[in-house]
């Protein structure tokens, strides 16, 4: 006889019976924690972060493939990126690597993209400072027709507020 097979639960009820078995004060921590992610700043930081990420692999490829090598052609055809100062030689008898060895040649690349990537935000924050500058230098917006009515109307009404009456005693 063959075995009947038990149905399902549909996922929608599983993951409500998950949550229903959550305590109040996780479903409120995740309550808060999903607000926070919602707000604007944390997405656009989140956004900052990939595209400084993406920025870091394009400067990290302009040091490395455009601004190197004529620098290298410069020197006599050095390529920074093996340069190195080798503490223990590799030992070619074993299988295992053994070389020790400072690469100060990558530390040239990265601080030349380091030099790059601060000389870009400094352009960045200066445009913006710029900006805000200009800002800064325009005048107050006139006030909307119905602001100009409310400043008038206040205006009337502190003219003819009478003083409170002196309490005797």
């Amino acid at each position: 006889m063959p075995k009947t097979r038990k149905p399902r639960p549909h996922p929608v009820a599983v993951v409500a019976e998950v949550a229903e078995a959550v305590p109040p004060a996780a479903r409120s921590f995740v309550g808060e924690f999903r607000e926070f992610i919602a707000r604007g700043n944390v997405i656009d930081l989140a956004v900052g972060v990939i595209i400084g990420a993406a920025f870091n692999s394009i400067v990290k490829s302009l040091v490395d493939q455009i601004v190197m090598p004529p620098i290298g052609l410069l020197m006599g055809g050095l390529d920074f990126s093996r340069m190195e100062w080798v503490l223990r030689p590799d030992n070619p008898a074993t299988r295992t690597v053994e070389k020790v060895a400072v690469q100060y040649g990558a530390f040239i690349n990265t601080l030349i993209q380091f030099v790059i990537v601060a000389w870009a935000v400094f352009m960045l924050v200066k445009v913006v400072n710029v900006i805000r500058r200009k800002d800064a230098h325009k005048p107050p917006a006139a006030p909307t027709p119905s602001e100009a009515l409310l400043t008038e109307i206040r205006d009337l009404l502190a003219a003819r507020q009478v003083p409170p009456p002196a309490q005797g005693g």
